[in-house]
């Protein structure tokens, strides 16, 4: 599947991959539920982070469909909740 972390770029991510990136989406939702401010700013880091850490990153020409988006890591909190489905940021919570 194509990620696109907004203002980074787009990287590729098996999508067996996901449940790893599911806990930490909780974590986030969770997080966001109870306003914990700096909480949220660093599992919203470790999120992306870990995208990177499992995904490969397309050339910075390439433009795919996206098949997930995700806040870019200076997100505020409102533009999260923007971006957030039935299932959270990321498909299957």
């Amino acid at each position: 599947m194509i990620v696109r972390i907004m203002g980074e770029g787009q990287l590729t991510l098996d999508e067996s991959r996901l449940p790893e990136l599911n806990k930490l989406d909780e974590e986030l939702l969770a997080e966001m539920e109870n306003g914990d401010g700096p909480g949220f700013r660093a599992t919203l880091q470790a999120l992306l982070d870990k995208v990177h850490e499992l995904g490969d990153p397309l050339p910075d020409d390439s433009l795919e469909p996206s098949d997930l988006i995700l806040p870019s890591p200076e997100a505020t909190l409102e533009e999260v909740r923007g971006l957030l489905t039935d299932d959270g940021l990321i498909p299957g919570t």
